[in-house]
């Protein structure tokens, strides 16, 4: 494994410690446990078509009192699944924009529907994978979608994954 991938990892881990995995897997638990956890509501959305036009596939936007994240809907609940993952990985690892896309008039403006984007602190919609930021989301949606509880062992997903990884003997352990 290359170095930048080991310290991805080392970047992500503790952070799969204060997560309740569900198990089996269901990507609603998981967000009722964080809407919990972080004591505001966190809400899902299909993205609207206009956005494919702007690029995003997945967008997170934090507001005083709630988060809400946008997901592609036209592809594979697997690929929703992982959307959504991601943005919680940005959510999780506190990243924040480094522009603008959020001002009123910009490219996701439509997007916001009933929320003002007065009242948006964060909003993150990429489009690419080679910042920092989204090669941590990216990573951290990985470790949390394969049951890694952030000691450097698997939990026993009993998904279809889960059990391909126990019947092949794959543990991340080695892995560093």
């Amino acid at each position: 494994m290359s170095y930048r991938i080991a310290r991805l990892r080392r970047r992500c881990r503790p952070l799969l410690g204060q997560l309740d995995l569900p198990h089996p897997f269901a990507i609603e638990t998981l967000c009722a446990h964080l809407s919990a956890y972080r004591g505001r509501p966190l809400h899902l959305h299909p993205l609207p078509d206009q956005a494919a036009v702007a690029g995003a596939c997945g967008l997170w936007i934090a507001t005083d009192t709630d988060d809400h994240i946008f997901y592609e809907q036209r592809t594979a609940r697997s690929h929703r699944e992982h959307i959504v993952l991601h943005e919680i990985g940005h959510m999780l690892l506190d990243h924040h924009a480094t522009t603008g896309p959020a001002l009123p008039g910009g490219p996701f403006a439509e997007l916001f529907g009933d929320l003002s984007p007065r009242l948006v602190r964060r909003m993150l919609a990429r489009a690419n994978y080679s910042t920092r930021q989204e090669q941590e989301a990216e990573m951290l949606a990985s470790l949390i979608r394969t049951g890694e509880t952030g000691t450097g062992r698997h939990r026993r997903p009993m998904d279809a994954y889960g059990k391909l990884h126990a019947a092949l003997g794959v543990s991340t352990d080695d892995e560093l």
